[in-house]
Order: C-alpha cells, then sequence, then structure tokens
C-alpha cells in the first residue's frame, strides 16, 4: 500500500473525535476490502491493497493526546466519511532521500502528560524531520500523535534536511491530507519556523491539521509553495510570515508585495476558506527594531482589508512594556517559548 493510501486510512479512521463516547475499533484490512461498504456508505477503493497486519492503524484511547479529551473539544462534523485515495492516473510519490528506520511506537499510560514530562520530544531540525517522515511512513499524521512517537527513529538524528526535503515531505503530508481528509475539517499552518515548531499537543482535536511551516523561510518562499496543498479543502489558513525577509536584509515593499501574492494565490485556491494573516511578531533583537515591524504591520493590515482577508493582530499580547517582545514568551529573542506559544495558542483560538 502507497504511504498515501495508508494514511489516508488513518486519516479516516482518525475521523471521530478522541475521546467520544465510541471509539473506532481495530480495523483489519482484508474484512475492509472485502465488505461491500465502509461505514459512510461507500465501498473501499481496489487501489488500495492490504499490506499491513490486523490492528496496525487501530486508534485507541492511549493515542489520543489529553487536549483533544478536553470538554472544550467539538466533535467533528461527521464521524466518518468516503475514502479518498489517489487516482491510478497519479504520479508516484517521490523517493525519499535516505532510509528511515521505524521504530514502534512508544506507548505509555498516559501519552501525552508523560513525554510532555520526560522532555521526550524533537528538538532540532534533523530530529523534527526524521519523526515526520517515521509517521508519513507509517501512514500516520504526526499531529494527531503523542509528541515522542516514533522516539527510536529520530532520537539520534543529527544531519539536517535541505529546504528542498522539508519542501517535499510537506508536500506529500498535503497530498495524503488532502485524499484522507473526507469530510473533516481542516485547518492550514503556513509559515515559517515560528509555526513549524507550533506544538502539536496545543492543536485543537476537532479538526485535522496541516503544518506547512519551514525553519527559515522567506515570504518569497512561501509564495512558491502554496500550490503543495492547493487540492486539500481548508476551512481555515493561517499564515505567519516576514520576519525573515528582515532579517536576510529585504525591503519593506517586498514583503509587502509577497504577502499581497500570498494572500491573492489563497483566495483564489481556497475560496471558501478563511485566510487569517498574522502580524509579524515583535523581537528582542537590536537589527529588527519594532518601530519598522509596527509600521510594516500597519501595512499588512491594510492590505489584508483589500485583498478581503483577515488580518491577527499579535502585538499587543506579545509586546511588553519596554516595547520590545517579553522576554518570558522568548528562547532567544526570536523564536517562542513554551509561553509563547500557549499565547500565540490563545490568540489563534
Amino acid at each position: 500500500m502507497s504511504d498515501l493510501c495508508l494514511l489516508a486510512v488513518s486519516l479516516l479512521n482518525q475521523g471521530q473525535l478522541p475521546g467520544t463516547p465510541e471509539l473506532p475499533q481495530p480495523l483489519d484490512f482484508e474484512e475492509a476490502i472485502s465488505a461491500p461498504r465502509n461505514s459512510a456508505g461507500t465501498a473501499p477503493s481496489p487501489n488500495c491493497q492490504p499490506t499491513l497486519t490486523k490492528g496496525t492503524i487501530a486508534v485507541t484511547e492511549a493515542h489520543q493526546p489529553e487536549f483533544s479529551r478536553s470538554v472544550s473539544a467539538r466533535p467533528l462534523t461527521r464521524a466518518y466519511s468516503p475514502l479518498r485515495f489517489l487516482p491510478e492516473s497519479a504520479p508516484p510519490l517521490p523517493q525519499f532521500p535516505y532510509p528511515v528506520p521505524i521504530a514502534p511506537e512508544l506507548i505509555p499510560e498516559t501519552p501525552q502528560t508523560q513525554s510532555l514530562r520526560t522532555g521526550r520530544r524533537p528538538s532540532s531540525g534533523s530530529q523534527l524531520y526524521q519523526q515526520r517522515l517515521a509517521a508519513l511512513s507509517a501512514g500516520r499524521t504526526y499531529t494527531r500523535l503523542p509528541v515522542d512517537s516514533f522516539y527510536e527513529s529520530w532520537i539520534n538524528a543529527t544531519r539536517q534536511p535541505t529546504y528542498e526535503q522539508w519542501t517535499s515531505l510537506l508536500g506529500q503530508e498535503a497530498r495524503a491530507i488532502a485524499y484522507g481528509q473526507g469530510s473533516n475539517r481542516l485547518t492550514v499552518l503556513v509559515g515559517d519556523s515560528l509555526l513549524l515548531w507550533y506544538p502539536p499537543e496545543q492543536l485543537s482535536g476537532d479538526r485535522l491539521w496541516l503544518n506547512q511551516g519551514i525553519s527559515g523561510d522567506t515570504t518569497a518562499g512561501i509564495l512558491r509553495r502554496l500550490s503543495a496543498f492547493s487540492q486539500a479543502r481548508p476551512d481555515t489558513i493561517h499564515v505567519m510570515a516576514g520576519i525573515n525577509d528582515l532579517r536576510q536584509g529585504a525591503t519593506d515593499a517586498t514583503v509587502l508585495n509577497n504577502l499581497r501574492q500570498i494572500m491573492r494565490q489563497l483566495r483564489q485556491n481556497h475560496p471558501h476558506a478563511q485566510v487569517i494573516v498574522h502580524s509579524i511578531l515583535p523581537t528582542r533583537l537590536a537589527a529588527l527594531p519594532t518601530e519598522r515591524i509596527y509600521r510594516l504591520n500597519q501595512n499588512i493590515a491594510a492590505i489584508a482589508h483589500q485583498e478581503n482577508v483577515n488580518y491577527l493582530d499579535l502585538q499587543p499580547e506579545f509586546i511588553g512594556s519596554d516595547g520590545i517582545l517579553r522576554r518570558e514568551l522568548t528562547t532567544d529573542g526570536l523564536h517562542l517559548s513554551r509561553s509563547g506559544y500557549a499565547v500565540l495558542q490563545a490568540a489563534i483560538r
């Protein structure tokens, strides 16, 4: 079974909100393929043949993040939806640049709380890349797994992936989501490292999430790769970009023009989605003065209004009394700390 078919089936079985009274039972692929109809009332695709053993993609209570079992989580519109597999004419998936050993997942009794307590989460780009690659290869979406999933596959990772490798991986994740989304709601995060490192345990469990962030990316790079998820059907798209442009010496005009083109392309590709462009966050770096960022944000807000998209002003939540990024919200004056992401989570909600 191809990676996309496997993840499409997995997404379908994750369609019911974790923590609802009736959890999906382990799925036998041979039984599913031979059954005349699936739970959505349509026949499973004959193009995806069973290659896994019984129960491989079962979604159990132990797999579900603690946040998704909270009373604030809202149920999905529909528990299951028709499978959407790649048509026979679809181009083959590109091969991964090097083999990745897949290790069994670590499933403690309370996976989310225990993994947070032990600190078993990727802490470098190479580790995060390997974890997401392992999840995709196993037919899972990493945003619906405990943060320490596939621990043995990424803990010793040191080889930094290239920008092209990240782009390829994100494109494959997007294609898998597009074909396995069904009627589930979907939110897409598009940006640089600030969204790449958004903690998956802070993502609400009432929808699917697609993270399209790449560390160090600029507005020009983001504009070039928006087509990666053009076949997905998000109801919300968050865009956070621009700070790396400033770090690399781009002019304000370049940043604003690229952001305008991003807004237009997203409105064209996803006319029914709510597009939300975030303000550029303040920093504690002298080379990136708050005054310049403030002026840019005023222009971004005006462009968002012109392009009929939403603008999310994050400055009031992140700026301190000294006029720069609050110290407790950052790890290095630029990137966000755990507290910083909690503030961002509240703003997004």
